[in-house]
């Protein structure tokens, strides 16, 4: 940035400006005990956010937590088997063995093969992945329904610990590895919150490192106008963060696309769930107690919230400054590997300082032995992008008038679903048919895949398309068979014909249809 200081002349009656620069400095320090005990501080929010969540999590779906929330300094132990921790270590391991110039197609080939257990966009990720879409297909509508969920969101904290002050380069990597699983909202989720982070480690004003956050993503974007609600509701309601929750709930908490989601309370959206970290951040004015608790009472995903809320403030407080009645567990953990990781609490701070002074250096900054020496950066958003399939109208259950089955069918029936009676139809090789017919803009078969799961074609008002492959690798949890969209407004067909082949890693030719979700 530079000041432009204006020397006024009076010529001839007239008032000339005459502008000349005067230089600003055009860099910002941190000791290395600083950037250090900040790192450590936001993993160490991130690990007590999501132990004091987990209770708690997708049990309250629009509506608030009330009563007492209990904790003790041993639960941050829960952290060690929490994916909100282990899958973002992952994309360190690349970046750490490969280097900081990975590419997106490098991220996803380590995110393929990663053996944790994967729902919603990071499930239809590494199903993509291994059926031969590389990233960044991978995260792509076309190919991935839950474009615009939270799961980059939840995995790009460690992208701002390693880009102190530094946005634009937070925004960098954040595209390479947010689009292996989504695209979008659920791309700009990622890039908010790792630009918050790199505007912590030099800000002490929560609202500012929301606002910083908001400049890295497009302001005409569905995520950017939430976080600018909120905001706005801030200034008028400084000391009644139940009201503004209220006000985002009546707003933003509808019409998800998630088609796990649709017509049901439970809401995995980035957007909103984003919104529930800056209720924390801003209503708890820089307490961590207080973030804590309103990240978490916001319900909906409450471990990945409050995770990412706490981490940021870790950020601007430093590891030191967390108060002890949050923190003390973690020295008895501190070696522990997280769960599928190489990383413990001591090495990942070491790993991600690391990688600071890399990111720092890359840009023309320095890095001395005392301190680092960073180029002032602002913020630049990406180009927009918006993906919404239409607001989910109804559900069409296989039982439900809508539907026609031919064939050899068999009734579905799920025990461990809790229902009585069929849940679905299965086909188990060729010779079944299903006939669909809706009135709406887009559609999503949904079934469940499995290790034995077959094929089967798929026509669209008579036009063969993309086939159903119900194949998945093991603890990679989809359920969307199929999806169409952007379709012309009314009426539309899809005929369903099992085929006798799958997958040359399948043990079966299953092919399981329990419902469709109708969008317009």
């Amino acid at each position: 940035m530079r000041r432009r200081v204006i020397t006024f002349l009076v010529l001839s009656g007239l008032l000339i400006a005459s502008p000349f620069v005067i230089a600003q400095d055009k860099t910002r320090r941190l000791s290395r005990s600083t950037l250090k005990d900040k790192i450590k501080g936001g993993w160490a929010g991130q690990m007590i956010g999501v132990s004091f969540g987990a209770p708690t999590e997708f049990r309250f779906n629009g509506r608030l937590i009330e009563g007492e929330l209990k904790w003790t300094p041993e639960r941050v132990s829960n952290s060690i088997d929490q994916d909100d921790l282990y899958v973002e270590m992952t994309f360190t391991k690349v970046l750490d063995d490969v280097g900081l110039n990975a590419t997106c197609e490098q991220f996803g080939e380590a995110f393929k093969d990663s053996k944790y257990m994967l729902w919603h966009a990071n499930a239809g990720a590494r199903r993509n992945l291994n059926r031969g879409i590389k990233a960044p297909m991978s995260g792509h509508p076309k190919y991935n329904f839950h474009a615009n969920d939270i799961d980059f969101q939840i995995e790009s904290d460690f992208i701002g610990l390693m880009t102190p002050g530094l946005p634009r380069e937070a925004n960098k990597y954040a595209d390479r590895v947010g689009r292996v699983m989504n695209y979008g909202d659920g791309l700009y989720g990622g890039m908010f919150v790792s630009g918050m982070y790199a505007a912590a480690f030099f800000e002490s004003d929560p609202r500012k490192v929301v606002e910083a956050g908001l400049k890295s993503i497009p302001a005409a974007s569905g995520y950017a106008r939430l976080v600018s609600d909120l905001l706005a509701w801030h200034q008028q309601y400084p000391d009644d963060w139940k009201r503004a929750w209220r006000m985002l709930k009546e707003k933003w908490d509808k019409d998800d696309p998630c088609p796990e989601g649709a017509l049901k309370d439970f809401n995995i959206d980035a957007r909103l769930n984003g919104g529930h970290i800056v209720l924390g951040l801003l209503w708890g004015k820089g307490d961590f107690n207080q973030t804590l608790d309103i990240s978490t009472r916001a319900g909906q995903d409450s471990d990945c919230n409050p995770s990412s809320a706490a981490g940021v403030l870790g950020v601007m407080l430093g590891y030191d400054r967390i108060p002890d009645e949050w923190k003390s567990g973690i020295a008895a953990i501190a070696d522990k590997k997280f769960q599928f990781t190489d990383y413990s609490f001591n090495t990942i701070v070491e790993s991600t300082l690391k990688r600071a002074f890399k990111v720092v250096e890359s840009v023309g900054g320095k890095v001395t032995d005392g301190e680092i020496i960073v180029p002032w950066q602002q913020p630049k958003a990406p180009k927009l992008e918006q993906w919404n399939p239409g607001v989910p109208d109804r559900l069409v259950q296989f039982n439900e008038p809508g539907w026609q089955w031919r064939g050899n069918w068999i009734d579905e029936t799920a025990p461990e679903r809790n229902r009585a009676g069929p849940t679905g139809k299965v086909a188990n090789g060729a010779g079944a048919e299903a006939v669909l017919t809706f009135d709406g803009v887009a559609v999503c078969i949904v079934g469940p895949m499995s290790q034995e799961g077959g094929r089967a074609d798929v026509y669209l008002d008579g036009k063969q398309l993309e086939y159903i492959d119900a194949y998945v690798v093991e603890r990679t949890f989809d359920y969307d068979l199929w999806r169409g969209y952007e379709l012309k407004p009314g009426k539309h067909t899809v005929r369903i014909v099992s085929r006798d082949d799958a997958d040359a890693r399948s043990k079966g030719r299953k092919v399981i249809l329990r419902r469709a979700v109708v969008y317009r």
